[in-house]
């Protein structure tokens, strides 16, 4: 046991630091070919902290795991809305701007739902079997771009503003270096915790997919799980909240739909229920825009999602 429950730690840690060198080698580089600061966040940052999600998926599905594949994304998503953004508002109450409620979070939710739709073929399609294919991840690739075409529109408007970017902090060898160490380390990372997670569902005599659902998926969001908190702590409520948003957009049409274009994923349907969790959260976070003080994630909204995430953990692990 010891040996499995290393491997998957050392494997965070690779996963938390590779994510943490490519976030700085890639804002850099940005920065070095004069991209506004506002570019940066809206891309490299939201990106970043999903390349934990990512290479743990390229790998689980190049070893035929959807149980790892569907698990991690799903499980991070809620992991990401359900604790994060409800422990960084207990921190402090996040005022969010117009856009976001109206836009950003209405887009989490089409995200959720196209999911539910293109893997769900016999409730939907009244065919089987439920896979995501390679078809279906070339329309969540689309659907990628259209939200990277509309980060894109965001930074125009503010490039009209005069938006300056600040001064690169490294030299082009210790960029480049950053960039290789950093893609170095999610890869081998990301090989030790699909193994490790693998040999900790056979030790416990319980299945991948529970396994994905806790301990890859909670690992797996450790990246934005530092980003919000500091950001909520230091008052930057953009960033706390656009992270977590941006980051459940880029875990399903981009991660998922790589997964699928790489190897065609059985989907369990048993998995529904954590899709339907997903959309619940996201139902909330929206909803929440309007209760108590309106645009703002209070501490008591915080500590619910904080509460309500405790109670699904309780149900996965009752569920075995």
């Amino acid at each position: 046991m010891l040996p499995a429950i290393a491997l998957v730690i050392f494997g965070f840690f690779l996963l938390l630091k590779g994510a943490d060198f490519l976030i700085n080698g890639a804002s850099a580089l940005a920065k070095r070919l004069h991209v506004p600061d506002l570019v940066i966040g809206l891309t490299v940052v939201a990106f970043g902290t999903s390349t934990a999600e990512l290479f743990v998926n390229i790998f689980a599905s190049i070893e035929a795991k959807p149980s790892i594949v569907f698990g991690n994304i799903l499980g991070s998503n809620i992991f990401n809305v359900f604790l994060i953004l409800g422990f960084s508002a207990v921190f402090n109450p996040l005022e969010v701007n117009k856009g976001t409620v109206w836009k950003e979070i209405p887009f989490t939710l089409v995200a959720a739902v196209v999911f539910l739709v293109l893997a769900n073929d016999t409730i939907i399609g009244g065919f089987g079997p439920d896979v995501l294919s390679r078809f279906d991840g070339i329309v969540l690739l689309l659907f990628f771009l259209a939200f990277m075409f509309y980060t894109n529109a965001i930074a125009r408007d503010f490039q009209k503003l005069n938006v300056r970017t600040t001064e690169h902090r490294y030299g082009a060898l210790v960029t480049g270096g950053l960039i290789v160490l950093g893609l170095g380390a999610l890869i081998f990372g990301s090989k030790l915790v699909v193994d490790g997670a693998t040999q900790l569902a056979l030790l416990f005599g319980v299945s991948e997919s529970l396994i994905a659902l806790t301990i890859v998926s909670a690992g797996t969001s450790l990246p934005e799980l530092s980003t919000s908190v500091i950001a909520a702590m230091k008052k930057n409520t953009d960033i706390a909240v656009g992270n977590i948003i941006g980051s459940n957009i880029f875990n399903i049409f981009l991660v998922l739909g790589v997964s699928a274009a790489i190897r065609p994923q059985h989907y369990d349907t048993a998995f529904n229920f954590d899709a339907l969790v997903g959309v619940l959260s996201v139902t909330l976070t929206f909803i929440f825009m309007f209760t108590w003080r309106k645009r703002v994630f209070d501490r008591i909204e915080g500590a619910i999602f904080v509460v309500l995430y405790m109670i699904y953990v309780g149900i996965l692990i009752h569920r075995g």
